[in-house]
C-alpha cells in the first residue's frame, strides 16, 4: 500500500511538473503573439490560437488575461524564436525550437546540453532534409465523432493524415495533419465543427535513425534535461 502511494504521489508531481512547464511555454506564446499583434484575439489569429490551445490544457483563465496583460506593458520582457539543430549521441539528430530574451544564455546552455552527453551543436538549415513542419491539430476521440466521416469532410481544408494516438493517461486522441501553408484552414474548419482542438506547428521526421534501448535511454536523458530549460519551447528528434 506504501508503494503505491508513492507511486501514485510520484506520478502526480510528474503531472503537476509538466503543467507548470506546459503553462510557462504558453505565456511565452501569448507574450510573442501580443508583442506581434497586440493583445486582441478578436484581430490577432496567433493569440486567438494560443488561448484556445491554453484552455484545452485547463491553463486558468485569470493566468491568461495575466500573461495578455504583462505582454501589453512596454517595459515587458521581448521573446525571439530561435531554433537550434544538431545531433545528439548515436547519430540521432535533434531540433530544439526556443523563446529566448538572452540569445548568448540560450545558445551556451543548447551546447553545453549537447556536448556533455557527446553530441554538437550544427548549423541552421543542416536538418531540413530530416525534418518537415507541418500543421498538427489535436482533440479528444469519443464515440460521439464519427472519424470516419470526419475525415472526408476535412479533405477541404487539406488533410494530410488522421489518425489516433493516447495521451499519457490513456485517453485516445483525434490527430489532423496538414501541410504548413493549410494551417489557418484546417483550424477554421474544424472550429466551424465545434471541436475544442490544440493547434500547433511541429516538426515531422522524414527519415528515422534505429538504435538499442540502452542508447534511446541516452537520448531520453538527453532530451529531458533539454526540457527543464526556461527557453525551450520543444524538442524533436528522429529516434525510430
Amino acid at each position: 500500500m506504501g508503494r503505491a502511494f508513492e507511486f501514485r504521489k510520484e506520478r502526480k508531481f510528474k503531472r503537476w511538473s509538466k503543467m507548470a512547464i506546459q503553462f510557462t511555454r504558453l505565456g511565452k506564446e501569448i507574450a510573442m503573439a501580443v508583442k506581434e499583434s497586440g493583445p486582441h484575439p478578436e484581430t490577432n489569429s496567433r493569440l486567438r490560437t494560443v488561448i484556445q490551445n491554453a484552455k484545452a490544457v485547463n491553463m486558468p483563465k485569470d493566468r491568461i488575461e495575466a500573461a495578455i496583460k504583462r505582454a501589453s506593458d512596454k517595459d515587458a520582457s521581448t521573446y525571439e524564436e530561435h531554433i537550434y539543430e544538431g545531433y545528439a549521441p548515436h547519430g540521432v539528430a535533434i531540433l530544439i525550437e526556443t523563446a529566448t530574451d538572452n540569445i548568448n544564455r540560450t545558445v551556451a546552455n543548447v551546447r553545453s546540453y549537447l556536448t556533455k552527453a557527446g553530441g554538437s551543436l550544427g548549423k541552421t538549415g543542416s536538418l531540413d532534409f530530416i525534418f518537415n513542419r507541418k500543421s498538427m491539430f489535436r482533440f479528444k476521440a469519443d464515440e460521439n465523432i464519427d472519424l470516419e466521416e470526419l475525415e472526408l469532410e476535412l479533405i477541404d481544408g487539406g488533410l494530410e493524415e488522421l489518425y489516433i494516438e493516447d495521451d499519457e493517461d490513456g485517453n485516445d486522441i483525434a490527430v489532423v495533419q496538414t501541410s504548413f501553408e493549410d494551417f489557418g484552414n484546417m483550424q477554421k474548419l474544424l472550429e466551424s465543427k465545434g471541436l475544442q482542438v490544440i493547434a500547433k506547428l511541429e516538426r515531422i521526421t522524414l527519415s528515422t535513425t534505429e538504435i538499442s534501448e540502452e542508447d534511446a535511454a541516452d537520448i531520453l536523458k538527453l532530451i529531458d534535461k533539454i526540457e527543464e530549460d526556461d527557453d525551450v519551447q520543444a524538442v524533436y528528434h528522429n529516434m525510430a
